[in-house]
């Protein structure tokens, strides 16, 4: 409920501290933007929004929030919106609601790729993983997902989406909340590093990255428990002689920079192309009588 004001203040609280600390912080909305922040010893802050519920099905909303910096967009979270359905619908005993994206769902994807946001399909299921891979003229990610055949979560990647995610040039960023690597409360950076060759193996050196998720979890792996432990997760896998420090920097960040290049390549295009903002409202037959986390409807 209140979703979309709720992303509004959050919104308004990345940039007042980015000011606040600019020695420290730089807001960043583009991919060069990354690259500078790096050079000049400073964190680069994007701003991403995780979960769809936050636009309240209004393509205005997005295109507002890509005007305020956000330059991702989780399609769900925990729950299903009334144009996508979460990864929860995989689980065992569960029903979709759509069976992936809505009609207004490719819609909201399309824009995406008209504006230059990433597509981000951690917490989506998996025919939502598909629909959207077969929507998108741009590369999506992962934002903080692992391999589904390391650990069966629904949370995860599995191969046959692994191998698309290839084709489409996009990116799976390993999450290390340990019941997403190990199914189950404890996990070791091995574990970790299994997930990310796993990854590689399918998809390609090219489409691996880090994802971790310290900022949303109780519960880290042995080893890895917080971003200190970054170089001894990239000693490991150095020492395995099948990574080079080449593949340790795509890992590490360059794989990220890449897509959101392309990204933007994609919007140019769009934009050359002549391509006007999609001027069209999720149906209401699509919201009445069901159940999401959306700011919509009588209150109880």
């Amino acid at each position: 409920m209140d979703a979309v004001q709720l992303t509004l203040e959050q919104i308004d609280l990345i940039r007042r501290l980015v000011n606040l600390y600019p020695q420290h912080m730089a807001l960043v909305t583009t991919a060069d933007g990354i690259e500078e922040s790096h050079r000049s010893g400073k964190l680069a802050s994007l701003i991403g929004i995780e979960g769809g519920h936050s636009i309240g099905t209004s393509l205005g909303v997005l295109r507002t929030f890509y005007q305020l910096g956000a330059r991702y967009l989780t399609l769900t979270h925990t729950c299903n919106t009334p144009w996508a359905d979460c990864c929860k619908v995989d689980e065992p005993g569960r029903v979709p609601h759509i069976g992936g994206l809505s009609h207004f769902g490719t819609l909201v994807v399309t824009e995406m790729n008209r504006l230059g946001m990433i597509v981000d399909l951690s917490h989506v299921s998996v025919p939502t993983m598909l629909d959207a891979l077969a929507t998108s003229k741009a590369p999506v990610i992962f934002s903080h997902s692992s391999a589904h055949a390391i650990c069966n979560s629904s949370r995860n990647v599995p191969d046959h989406v692994l191998k698309r995610i290839a084709v489409n040039g996009g990116l799976v960023m390993v999450a290390f909340y340990p019941h997403f690597v190990s199914c189950g409360e404890k996990a070791t950076l091995k574990d970790v590093v299994a997930h990310i060759n796993h990854i590689r193996d399918v998809a390609g050196v090219d489409h691996v990255g880090i994802g971790a998720g310290y900022d949303g979890v109780n519960l880290v792996p042995q080893g890895l428990e917080d971003v200190s432990r970054y170089p001894y997760l990239f000693a490991e896998l150095l020492e395995s002689e099948r990574w080079t420090e080449e593949d340790i920097a795509k890992l590490a960040g360059r794989n990220l920079i890449r897509v959101f290049r392309q990204v933007e390549q994609v919007r140019d295009q769009l934009e050359a192309q002549g391509m006007l903002p999609i001027d069209q409202s999720i149906p209401p037959e699509d919201i009445l009588g069901r159940s999401y986390c959306r700011y919509s409807g009588p209150r109880t």
